[in-house]
Order: C-alpha cells, then sequence, then structure tokens
C-alpha cells in the first residue's frame, strides 16, 4: 500500500471545487457513525490516510482515528497554540485537527478529529488497491 501520492498534488482552486464539498455540521457526516472495513482517503487526492481499525467511536460527532498511516498526515499547530491541525501530506487538503491526552485509552492517546467531506472511504473487499 502506499503511503503518500509520488508528489504534491496541483489543482486549480476550480478543480478542488469540483471535488471537495463544504463542510459540515457535528454529527452529520457519512463516516461519523461508520464501521466497515477498508482504507480512508483523502478526497481531494485519493491518497490513503486511515486504515479502518484505527477508527473509533469518541462521541465528538466526527470520525475519529488514533492513527494515520505513516507519512500520510502532516501536522501544524494552529496560531494560538491550541490545537494541531492535520493535512493530507500529498495535497494540503484540511482533514480536521488532532487532539492528544483525553484519555480514551486508544494506543497512540491521540484523537485525529476528522471531518467526513475530507475523506473517502475504499471497502476491505473492493478491486481496488489499498
Amino acid at each position: 500500500m502506499a503511503s503518500s501520492a509520488p508528489g504534491p498534488v496541483q489543482k486549480s482552486e476550480e478543480e478542488w471545487r469540483a471535488v471537495l464539498s463544504p463542510e459540515q455540521r457535528a454529527g452529520s457526516g457519512e463516516y461519523n457513525k461508520f464501521s466497515e472495513e477498508g482504507i480512508y482517503t483523502c478526497a481531494g487526492c485519493n491518497t490513503p490516510l486511515y486504515k479502518s481499525t484505527t477508527k473509533f467511536n469518541s462521541g465528538c460527532g466526527w470520525p475519529a482515528f488514533f492513527e494515520g498511516l505513516p507519512g500520510a498526515i502532516k501536522r501544524t499547530p494552529d496560531p494560538d497554540g491550541r490545537r494541531v491541525e492535520i493535512t493530507c501530506a500529498a495535497c494540503g487538503g484540511h482533514l480536521g485537527h488532532v487532539f492528544k491526552g483525553e484519555g480514551f485509552g486508544t494506543p497512540t492517546d491521540e484523537r485525529h478529529c476528522v471531518n467526513s467531506v475530507s475523506l473517502k472511504f475504499t471497502p476491505a473487499n473492493s478491486d481496488a488497491p489499498q
């Protein structure tokens, strides 16, 4: 399985708008209560980001994962230092934020709070490469 695209994905603003939709409210996302086995990819460039085995129910209203695939997620502290933004390492698309030390009992003690609109899902039993 590839951990990231071969290089930065370049698209015009118009091309990005064609593949990405507006943000949604908590609890309304397609993958919030979704639990199939497979791979979550970036909605913008299709780079694999998360295995379904790292997804957990945090009750936050957005899909939550305890770790991304190696090299797939870029972390950038918000200017105020209160949160850490996570983006796709291949295309820079906003995914959400990562929080540490909340006590969920995950192997990494992290919660990647990800907006469903930033993800696509490929089922484990599909013919698509994983």
